[in-house]
């Protein structure tokens, strides 16, 4: 009864190790590992982090395009 265990343990054992090496290898390098990076990036609030610097960015260029603008609009004021 014993070696019949043992055997039985064994059996499990490697179906195991097989059933973990082959989800674990499964994920790399595909859609579906790139959508649950994505998917915790969001969860964790880097995306929004980075929208927020994306769109701190956006601000800044269209402030300093306003004010070109207005420069420009100044000077042709002043030619008049």
């Amino acid at each position: 009864m014993n070696e019949a265990f043992g055997r039985t343990l064994k059996t499990v054992m490697l179906g195991f190790l097989l059933c973990v090496s082959l989800g674990a290898g499964g994920c790399e390098g595909t859609d579906t590992r790139d959508k649950v990076d994505d998917t915790v990036e969001e969860m964790a609030g880097k995306k929004n982090v980075d929208r927020y610097k994306k769109m701190k960015e956006d601000l800044g260029e269209i402030q300093t395009q306003q004010t070109e603008k207005y420069q420009q609009l100044d000077e042709a004021a002043d030619d008049k």
